[in-house]
């Protein structure tokens, strides 16, 4: 028995270079798949959505197997540190409190935010505007924390939601003037929706980067400068080749990358 399992033990330490070659062809990624356009599920079950087919076409342009792991999104970083997966493809906005746990790419995306009103309001001067209204912005977001270190001091009601769902069902029952939120997600997950009739976006963007960061980026563990500067390179390469034009036109009908 134990020459048995001493020939087994041999068996897989012969085995292990071509275990890790077969790893090395592979990039393993984490996505929550909750996030139309940009990831979601078919009704059959599948990941799709424009974060997907970027990573399927950075794969292509590096020559390796995407493999893809869903993960709720607040787990994504946690799970990365544990090398559940390699990088997180996952419309992660780049910014410097999330630098402190992890490496980005350049971004391979960028929008704004920006506020939706009943269709016909028009807004100048924001904090002029807005005061006395009632603005709903996702609970520990991005747009959350703009809001109550601009807007409120202001004069502006903020208030704040678990979801950005629970946001558009109170801006149709009246309950809300306005929202703050991603361009994208204001249009796909309400403009174009029937409940989203009769509402428009209004004023200008909002890109501060302080608060909302330097656009979409593939985070990596940090340190992992290698993988980082390669999917970096992967980006520039379909963006000059045309494959992000094609992935971009199936979704949007304009520039997501931004300047």
């Amino acid at each position: 028995m134990k020459k048995i399992a001493l020939l087994g033990a041999l068996a897989l330490s012969l085995l292990s270079p071509l275990a890790l070659a077969e790893d090395a062809k592979a990039l393993r990624i984490g996505i929550e798949a909750a996030y139309p356009p940009f990831a979601f599920k078919t009704p059959e079950g599948a990941i799709t959505g424009f974060d997907y087919d970027i990573g399927m076409a950075l794969c292509a342009e590096m020559k390796v197997e995407c493999k893809w792991t869903e993960q709720e999104f607040d787990g994504l970083i946690p799970a990365l540190k544990v090398r559940k997966f390699d990088a997180i493809l996952s419309s992660m906005s780049i910014t410097d409190d999330r630098k402190k746990a992890v490496d980005f790419t350049g971004k391979y995306y960028h929008t704004p935010a920006k506020l939706a009103m009943k269709a016909g309001t028009v807004i100048n001067d924001p904090l002029a505007d807005l005061k006395g209204k009632r603005v709903g912005v996702q609970r520990a977001s991005i747009y959350d924390r703009y809001a109550t270190e601009v807007f409120a001091p202001a004069g502006v009601e903020v208030v704040r939601y678990g979801s950005q769902n629970e946001i558009f069902l109170d801006m149709t029952s009246g309950r809300l003037d306005a929202t703050l939120a991603d361009v994208v997600n204001i249009d796909d997950g309400f403009l174009k929706t029937d409940a989203g009739k009769g509402f428009a976006l209004v004023g200008p963007d909002y890109t501060e980067p302080k608060y909302f960061g330097n656009g979409a980026g593939i985070a990596v563990r940090k340190g992992d400068k290698a993988l980082a500067d390669k999917i970096s390179a992967a980006i520039l390469a379909i963006r000059a080749n045309g494959k992000y034009q094609e992935v971009q036109d199936k979704y949007f009908k304009f520039n997501v990358y931004g300047e």
